[in-house]
């Protein structure tokens, strides 16, 4: 995994041939705070969604002889390369290098460097003058507790130096890389400082799974609007969820009013046949035990008793013969008007109308006559 960290150069000069040649602090000890994309980039830990990841240090890490000597000799670069400094991409990479006097200044590696590029040398004097130094190591994840009684969450061990980027402030480079921007600003008078003596220290927090590096402030301010969010999305759901129950119980509601209208009507339906039935068969029995005293209703239907009233009369005839018969049927013994006006008159041949004018006179029907 590729490292940096960020400190500032100390007491540089420029030689007779124009190199830039200082000091720097470039490692320290302690805890350093990163995000969980940065140290466990594909979550085998279950740390990369993780905002702020607290990594500790120890003197013996990053003071051992082999952290130490690693340092030595390492490229100095304008800016991290997306990739390791190695002797194939060195000409490419290349501004400087640092020497081999390496030594422990309180709890940071110092170390001695030069830096050769003319447009490195250039971006130093127009303002560019911290370090980020890259290097690889070891991430455990093992909480636990330094011995100032501070929290950690993982220790990094096995430090070794790759090169040293001069930037401007804060990271860059690959997003394999850690990078801390926190360290004090040494070797700078306060009056050079952005802010006179004030020191601004600057921590990450993710955000919709982004990194955003921030003061405490920030992440305060941040972590409230955070809170708001979640009280309004919680009230929205809470709105949303009683204006579905009033929805469904409404729905419900309706849906029972349309059934017992459906019913209701289905009823009023059934209830009007009934009625349609019963007052046809009261005329149809009534009609007939006007027309035959003996004949007998019970048990029978329409069809049945009018067969029975009309007897050999309508035999072997259809159901609307019938019932036209039947229609035509008078009570008390009289038969209708047209039959008897029929059965009165003279049956003999007449080629004339005048016969079926006095049938149709007879019975009170006027008949409408060829160009009348």
């Amino acid at each position: 995994m590729q490292l940096y960290d960020a400190v500032t150069l100390g007491e540089p000069r420029l030689t007779r041939d124009g190199y830039l040649v200082a000091d720097a602090k470039i490692a320290r000890t302690g805890i350093q705070l990163y995000t969980g994309k940065e140290v466990d980039p594909e979550n085998k830990q279950g740390w990369r969604d993780k905002a702020v990841v607290r990594v500790f240090r120890p003197e013996s890490e990053v003071f051992s002889t082999d952290a130490l000597a690693s340092f030595a000799h390492r490229p100095v670069t304008n800016d991290h390369p997306a990739e390791a400094v190695s002797a194939a991409n060195w000409k490419a990479h290349s501004v400087g290098m640092t020497g081999n006097e390496i030594a422990r200044d309180g709890e940071y590696i110092r170390v001695p460097m030069v830096v050769m590029d003319q447009a490195a040398i250039a971006d130093w004097k127009a303002g560019k003058r911290e370090l980020s130094c890259g290097y690889e190591s070891k991430i455990v994840f093992d909480a636990g507790t330094t011995p100032t009684g501070e929290a950690y969450d993982a220790i990094q061990t096995d430090i070794r130096g790759n090169h040293l980027a001069i930037v401007a402030r804060g990271r860059a480079g690959s997003e394999c890389r850690i990078g801390d921007q926190d360290a004090p600003f040494a070797g700078r008078k306060p009056a050079s400082l952005p802010h006179g003596d004030r020191r601004m220290t600057l921590k990450t927090i993710t955000v919709d799974g982004l990194p955003v590096e921030t003061t405490d402030a920030g992440i305060a301010a941040i972590e409230k609007l955070r809170g708001l969010l979640t009280v309004s999305d919680a009230a929205l759901t809470a709105e949303k969820t009683a204006h579905e129950q009033t929805k469904a119980e409404k729905d419900a509601e309706l849906a029972k009013k349309d059934g017992e209208l459906e019913e209701a009507k289905k009823k009023v339906i059934e209830d009007a046949a009934l009625d349609a039935l019963v007052a046809d068969r009261a005329a149809v029995v009534t009609k007939a035990k006007a027309l035959d005293p003996n004949v007998v209703t019970d048990g029978k239907s329409n069809a049945e008793i009018k067969k029975a009233v009309l007897g050999d009369a309508v035999k072997g005839k259809s159901d609307a013969y019938i019932d036209a018969a039947w229609d035509l049927k008078v009570v008390d013994g009289k038969d209708d008007t047209i039959r008897n006006a029929i059965q009165s008159q003279d049956h003999s041949v007449n080629s004339s109308d005048a016969w079926n004018d006095n049938v149709f006179a007879s019975a009170g029907v006027t008949q409408l006559k060829k160009g009348a």
